[in-house]
């Protein structure tokens, strides 16, 4: 009964199989092997965008950050809501990477950016012009860290009112492939075509060992991201491992069959908590993620029973009134197990 998180489980069959496959004799290292110009053209190809730039890089951190670099300069700041990766969990990677910008953090419903939030954000930066930070970026997170996805509408305000401003876009899509399979839409009308400049496409936390890819739809900023890339520490010298585990993540389809398991799981999940007395939803499960409030006896049971997730947010505690609610993440992932989730519910209910 592991919910902890989708970085937590195994990677795909088909992905191990391909890391075998790339590990025999010898591959051109640093991005130059065959397998990368495989995956570059499967992924212009999928995206519908023949001119972008795509790059892999180990980790959703990097991916997020060294792009944000690219299209935010020092002086600036990138908008994002306040529980946003790039604000919560990445220990200030983005503002390292872009030697020295700021986050302005607006708030919105299931960590969806109010689009009248953002708008008064914006307008009241950099009115004093030199003495003041400028306006750099928009950072949105689909799905958001609460579970939300934003519907392609929703996305298209933003990225207007970015535009309108000058402002470039980037997508944190950690979890890009649920959000897909939520909204059955194709990859392009969620990206570009929607306004997104800048994609960080992620897979380890969708069955990958790790390795996120990065897609430019303006090469104009390819070789930019190139040397940031390199500089930061993040080129892999033997990249084809990289390159073999997003060939087979997007070969047949794969990405799409192992976030439709995971976002069915999180969908069961959270139908079984509802027949649940004393438990509410308190995030939509648009995705792989189920935002829960419990009451702290069953957080108890859960945990003598070694279920495993998080409180949320995680610093509340277990001692306390037994009958009152306390919130909860869980995370469904690929081979998350219909057992799991009756046994789970079983132990709590």
């Amino acid at each position: 009964m592991n919910f902890a998180s989708d970085n937590s489980g195994p990677a795909a069959p088909e992905v191990l199989e391909a890391v075998f496959k790339a590990n025999q004799g010898y591959e051109k290292s640093y991005g130059r092997d065959t397998l990368m110009e495989e995956v570059e053209e499967r992924i212009r190809d999928i995206f519908e965008a023949p001119e972008a730039a795509v790059y892999l890089v180990g980790t959703g951190t990097a991916a997020n950050a060294v792009a944000l670099a690219t299209i935010c300069p020092p002086w600036g700041t990138i908008f994002c809501h306040e529980h946003s990766h790039i604000e919560e969990d990445e220990c200030g990677a983005p503002e390292f990477y872009t030697g020295g910008s700021k986050l302005t953090t607006v708030g919105g419903s299931h960590a969806k950016i109010n689009l009248q939030e953002l708008s008064e954000a914006i307008s009241a930066t950099g009115i004093i012009g030199v003495h003041n930070v400028q306006k750099g970026a928009l950072s949105i997170t689909n799905p958001t860290e609460l579970g939300a996805v934003y519907s392609l509408t929703e996305i298209t305000e933003l990225t207007s009112l970015a535009k309108e401003n000058s402002l470039p876009v980037h997508l944190d899509g950690a979890r890009f492939a649920n959000a897909l399979v939520k909204l059955e839409c194709t990859p392009a009308e969620l990206s570009w075509r929607a306004g997104i400049d800048v994609l960080s496409l992620g897979g380890t936390k969708n069955g990958l060992l790790g390795v996120e890819a990065v897609i430019l739809f303006d090469p104009a900023m390819a070789w930019e991201f190139e040397l940031r890339r390199k500089r930061g520490g993040h080129l892999y010298s033997k990249h084809r491992y990289l390159s073999a585990q997003m060939q087979a993540y997007l070969k047949d389809d794969l990405w799409f069959k192992l976030a439709m398991k995971a976002n069915s799981a999180a969908t069961k999940l959270a139908k079984g908590l509802t027949n649940l007395q004393s438990v509410d939803i308190v995030h939509p499960t648009d995705a792989n993620m189920v935002f829960a409030s419990l009451p702290r006896a069953k957080h108890n049971l859960a945990f003598t029973g070694k279920a495993d997730y998080y409180l949320w947010p995680p610093n509340q505690s277990l001692n306390g009134d037994p009958v009152e609610s306390l919130k909860a993440r869980l995370v469904c992932n690929w081979s998350t197990t219909d057992e799991e989730i009756e046994t789970f519910l079983e132990l709590i209910g």
